[in-house]
């Protein structure tokens, strides 16, 4: 079993890019060590030089790994290489120091991330940058001399392309008997009425057969008042009261333990979803997918009055997820998503206690094998009251929950890949 884990593991770019890269680093090492132990390059300024050629040497060195053994065929004529492939992996691997130094370690160190983890995040930060651009544009053969295309990296940009939706390979009662929405709402009185109408009065308008579950998480203002009332002018929506801690992801796991749906999807009670893409949400699982994951940073997509560092920290930590993954996928990290019962039920037991959640329900979905579309969607800033989302807060949340998916991905041997049979020994 271990001689077929390893080899899967291999069959894979990623894990053959991070094993190329260890050695460069250990073939790095080795030449510092020769230069400075033995060679006698032991002033100061000697070292220097000593690490700007050991540098360039390993750079080289793991240009000709990669070119070997990851990216493997493609053009080998040598102006091609030399001229070409060689300096774009420069610009490359400066890319990713330059990130690492200038935007990812101060952005973890005001976080608050310890300096330990905060160098191994950069450091696998650095890879994923590396790694995307040698990917898309170093060894990519359409980059070849007969095509001077260049393929940017989805994630760092919006995206051009349209949004790929993945094929189910498994039967799934496409009727869906009642449609559930789940709200989590904390201090949300000024919001939640505009919500819940916009909502209801589309719904009503598509004649689709819902209700509304919101979730009071612990309102120290008059939300649940607010609830009371709507409650009693709308039969189809309801509330309860959070009986786990307060936090936005014991919030909705709250509602997930609740709802009465043949599916559910996840939307924010600040009214920065729009209630036409749910519609399109239901309409998805209709056709038979077991997800529907929106994203609004493909063609079709859009966001409005966005926060600037939100945003930018929002693209680094998706193409983070992204490329470790391997997702056609650019959003992962916004809640408002859709998932058929079958799936909440295979993807639990939950544990992120806050908006980590947001990235655990999508990720142990494709982890396990359910089929899921990609599709458009709009997201607008809030009106009234304040974020929740507390970015230093939260950044060691998301890698632990990223991370602990990862490992299920990478070690697990599928033992929680969803079957439509039953388990035969």
């Amino acid at each position: 079993m271990l001689i077929h884990i390893i080899r899967e593991m291999l069959r894979k770019h990623t894990f053959k890019f991070i094993l190329g890269g260890s050695v460069s680093a250990l073939f790095n090492l080795f030449l510092i060590f020769v230069m400075i132990d033995k060679m006698g390059f032991n002033s100061p300024l000697l070292r220097n030089v000593a690490n700007i050629i050991t540098t360039e040497l390993s750079l080289i060195f793991s240009f000709f790994i990669y070119r070997i053994w990851v990216w493997t065929g493609g053009n080998w004529k040598i102006s091609d290489v030399l001229k070409k492939q060689l300096f774009l992996y420069h610009l490359s691997a400066g890319s990713a120091i330059c990130t690492r130094v200038f935007i990812v370690f101060p952005i973890l160190d005001w976080i608050g991330i310890s300096y330990s983890l905060n160098t191994l995040v950069g450091i696998m930060f650095g890879a994923v940058i590396n790694y995307v651009i040698s990917d898309r544009v170093v060894f990519n053969e359409k980059n070849s001399s007969t095509n001077n295309n260049l393929f940017y990296p989805e994630g760092l940009e919006l995206s051009l392309c349209q949004a790929e939706k993945r094929q189910s390979t498994y039967s799934v009662d496409k009727y869906i008997k009642l449609f559930s929405i789940v709200i989590p709402a904390h201090n949300e009185e000024d919001g939640i009425s505009l919500t819940l109408e916009k909502i209801s009065e589309t719904l009503e308008k598509e004649a689709i057969p819902y209700e509304i579950l919101v979730v009071n998480d612990n309102s120290g203002d008059s939300t649940e008042e607010v609830l009371k009332q709507i409650c009693d002018h709308n039969s189809k929506i309801h509330y309860i009261n959070n009986y786990y801690p307060n936090g936005f992801g014991f919030a909705v796991r709250c509602g997930l333990e609740n709802y009465s749906g043949d599916a559910v999807t996840i939307v924010m009670a600040d009214y920065s979803d729009s209630p036409e893409n749910i519609i399109d949400y239901y309409n998805q699982l209709c056709l038979g997918y077991e997800c529907v994951f929106g994203s609004r940073f493909i063609k079709g997509g859009k966001v409005i009055d966005y926060p600037s560092h939100k945003l930018f920290i929002n693209r680094l930590a998706n193409l983070f997820i992204k490329v470790l993954f391997g997702l056609d996928f650019n959003d992962t990290t916004n809640a408002f998503k859709a998932y058929h019962r079958k799936v909440i039920e295979g993807i639990s037991p939950l544990i992120s206690h806050h908006f980590n959640l947001t990235v655990e329900l999508p990720l142990k979905a494709i982890v396990r094998g359910y089929s899921y579309s990609i599709i458009p969607i709009i997201w607008s800033n809030r009106k009234t009251g304040v974020s929740k989302l507390r970015i230093k807060e939260m950044g060691s949340r998301y890698l632990f929950i990223v991370l602990y998916i990862f490992l299920e991905k990478l070690l697990s041997h599928n033992d929680y890949f969803r079957k439509d049979e039953q388990f035969k020994d």
